[in-house]
């Protein structure tokens, strides 16, 4: 076992020194339901399921300024793995979320490698969109009513949550029991800081990190005892590291989307649209076989919003 985690260890040290918070791109020039529109978000209160009803319009502003440049520009994580990652062997960024922003490519330019992978850390995702620096964000980003006030989201793709990820070695059976009392980590700005900062769970102390990839890098290190992150991300964390593993309930359950600047409407009930598509034409369920039944069981009913 103590073969396993370090050859664990050396892998994600080495993926964590040269991927993490970079903001770097596959390369500029590389290939790569309907709900009423929502009200905006009261504090604490709002529909995270709301969005535009999806069309196949493209006439609108954003759209067409996409398709006279001729690449989609998606805001993508390069760390998660089999969400968002950088194959080792190939130097390619793939996964769930990358399945998708290449289906939006497809759909609005005829070809699923029309699409510039821009790699954003947590902490940048809004600011990427507000500052126009990506069309928009794919990256396993829960939809909130803070976050509706800033950006708009697409119809839910994943319905997700927060899991807790401890090393085996402690014998975990419940987050309450994970936390108390203990050194937890969360990335900055996600939803499982948010979560920590509302109900604490009795924690010893907090630790931020530019990304969910580095809790794992200081937990293997010994320098944290449990990383709170999305369900969708515990999973896959746990397949990277055969070393650590889910421990209690799945706490704040929550939906994932994609996020678009705010008036960029017509993107909006475009990409729902694309996602509607997805879903009936077996994409959807395709991908998730492929990246996701591994880890998080071959029924991907529980996650289907």
């Amino acid at each position: 076992m103590r073969g396993v985690r370090n050859r664990a260890l050396v892998t994600v040290v080495a993926l964590a020194a040269g991927l993490l918070g970079a903001g770097s791109s596959q390369g500029a020039d590389a290939p790569a339901a309907a709900r009423p529109e929502a009200a905006p978000a009261a504090a604490g209160s709002c529909d995270t399921r709301s969005s535009l009803p999806p069309s196949r319009d493209e006439s609108g502003s954003k759209i067409r300024a996409i398709k006279q440049r001729g690449k989609l520009i998606v805001g993508v994580d390069q760390n998660s793995y089999h969400w968002g990652y950088r194959n080792p062997q190939t130097g390619r960024i793939e996964g769930f979320d990358i399945d998708l922003a290449h289906a939006i490519a497809k759909a609005l330019l005829g070809d699923p490698d029309k699409v510039v992978l821009k790699t954003v850390p947590t902490a940048k995702r809004i600011e990427a969109v507000q500052n126009g620096d990506v069309d928009l964000i794919a990256r396993t980003m829960t939809i909130t009513c803070d976050r509706l006030q800033q950006v708009a989201f697409s119809v839910p793709y994943f319905s997700s949550g927060q899991r807790l990820v401890v090393p085996k070695s402690a014998h975990v059976t419940s987050v309450d029991q994970g936390l108390r009392g203990k050194r937890a980590c969360a990335a900055d700005q996600s939803s499982s800081q948010t979560e920590l900062k509302a109900n604490p769970h009795g924690t010893a102390s907090v630790r931020i990190v530019a990304n969910q990839l580095d809790c794992l890098v200081l937990m293997q290190l010994g320098e944290v005892d449990a990383t709170l992150t999305d369900t969708t991300l515990a999973a896959a964390q746990t397949s990277q590291d055969p070393t650590v593993e889910l421990a209690g309930e799945q706490i704040a359950p929550a939906y994932t989307g994609i996020a678009m600047k705010k008036e960029n409407t017509d993107l909006v009930a475009r990409v729902n649209q694309v996602l509607a598509d997805y879903r009936s034409d077996g994409g959807w369920q395709a991908s998730y076989q492929h990246w996701l039944a591994a880890s998080m069981g071959t029924d991907p009913t529980p996650y289907l919003p």
